[in-house]
């Protein structure tokens, strides 16, 4: 780790990516809130996980076509200032309409931004720089930090959100105005994102030759171009996405469950819920740090146990519906979630190259929040269907319509497991040493 953050230019990343996760995390929930003042109904927050849907299936293609063909650098500091002026614009207006717009419109500038910058790690790390490490082991610690700095400002980001909101409070901002002093801090937040880009080095690819490339394959009759059909072709592609979507299903039944689960099957509060947060964090963390010993470490194989690892706990805390339990499993799903999507991310970065690991990475994020709002919307929904009956699973006795969702989400990803191929993708072959797989 201490070898990553001695580079200048990965640890600048790091910084300017740290700021504006707590920035997110803050306009998460200010969003939420804003958008429950507005309308006076929780039904209306079901919009915001509608906003994680439509980007990524919209905004996917259009962000796989900037980053293969625009310098990665400068697509990250554009995202940035434009999603600065939108978290401006977003609060001053309280019509339900205008937010919506305006958080859609962010969530597809956050599309382009997130695979520029995943592109853009190999390349700070200088990952064939080293020939007696493995390539694989130096990226999985690289993405594993990107995650972990993420994940981490989920605490803090709830704290400053609160702080913040208390100081609008006591400065006598009522009314849709105690929340714009949150959004406005989000967007400074995206201002020192982008300074900490703006002071990395080139990160290509580089204008010209990309130009020149189109030019030299228009005279051979073929196109350089690579499209998300294209990506899908290639078979590594096709089993991360699976794996991808697969540990959306888990995370999207805890983010629209969660709340209500701790509130109605563990009699805790707000303060409770905070905590399993917090431990979820922390379990990611750990779980990066278990990854950082396998630097050699089979990147499926890992995948599909993060996967089931996943499923296993999603099953226990429906069926263990203690407190207690509730804190180990958050903290033992932070873990599986970590070995699962690094290692899924590591694999697309250290198996393709050039512009067609541009359009994987930009696959992986639309897939992840694509999966993450649909599985948010059944899980939930199923819930309310069968909400006031009464459920028997045998020996096992009674349970709430929760604990039967959550059971039956665990169960689909652990069945899920079984699609991952636990050894490395051998199949493709490469197609150059800038424009497809790598060569086994």
């Amino acid at each position: 780790m201490r070898e990553l953050l001695r580079l200048d230019g990965f640890r600048r990343l790091l910084a300017g990516q740290a700021v504006s996760s707590l920035g997110d995390w803050m306009g998460t929930l200010a969003l939420m809130y804003f958008v429950l003042k507005l309308s006076g109904s929780t039904t209306a927050i079901g919009g915001v996980l509608v906003l994680r849907l439509f980007p990524s299936a919209i905004g996917a293609p259009l962000a796989a076509r900037a980053v293969t063909r625009w310098n990665r650098r400068r697509v990250m500091m554009a995202a940035d200032v434009i999603r600065a002026g939108m978290a401006v614009l977003l609060p001053i207006v309280p019509w339900l309409g205008w937010v919506f717009f305006w958080a859609f419109a962010m969530e597809v500038a956050s599309l382009a931004f997130l695979p520029a910058r995943d592109s853009s790690v190999p390349v700070l790390i200088g990952e064939n720089d080293d020939p007696d490490r493995p390539a694989a082991g130096r990226l999985a610690l690289a993405n594993g930090l990107v995650m972990g700095f993420y994940y981490v400002m989920v605490p803090l980001g709830a704290a400053a959100f609160g702080l913040i909101h208390l100081v609008s409070g006591s400065a006598a901002w009522t009314g849709h105005l105690e929340y714009v002093a949150v959004f406005w801090v989000d967007a400074a937040t995206y201002v020192v994102s982008f300074f900490a880009i703006r002071s990395l080095p080139d990160l290509g690819p580089d204008a010209a030759a990309v130009r020149a490339a189109e030019r030299e394959a228009a005279k051979e009759g073929r196109s350089t171009r690579q499209g998300l059909l294209a990506a899908m072709r290639i078979p590594i592609v096709r089993e991360i996405l699976l794996a991808v979507g697969i540990v959306a299903l888990g995370l999207g039944s805890l983010f629209s469950l969660g709340v209500v689960f701790v509130r109605e099957v563990l009699h805790a509060g707000p303060l409770g819920f905070g905590a399993l947060v917090a431990l979820f964090g922390i379990g990611f963390v750990v779980g990066l740090a278990l990854l950082r010993r396998r630097t050699d470490a089979n990147l499926p194989a890992q995948m599909r146990i993060g996967i089931a690892g996943q499923g296993l706990v999603i099953i226990a805390m429906g069926l263990f519906a203690s407190l207690i339990w509730g804190y180990l499993a958050a903290l033992l799903f932070g873990m599986a979630a970590t070995t699962a999507l690094v290692s899924a991310i590591t694999h697309l970065q250290d198996g393709l190259t050039g512009s067609v690991r541009d359009v994987a990475l930009a696959a992986f994020h639309g897939t992840l929040r694509f999966g993450l709002a649909v599985a948010a919307l059944i899980t939930g929904a199923v819930a309310d269907a069968l909400k006031g009956g009464e459920y028997h699973l045998g020996p096992l006795g009674a349970v709430d319509p929760i604990q039967l969702v959550l059971i039956g989400s665990g169960g689909v990803a652990l069945l899920g497991s079984f699609f991952i191929r636990s050894h490395p993708d051998d199949a493709v072959p490469a197609s150059g040493p800038d424009d497809g797989p790598k060569a086994s």
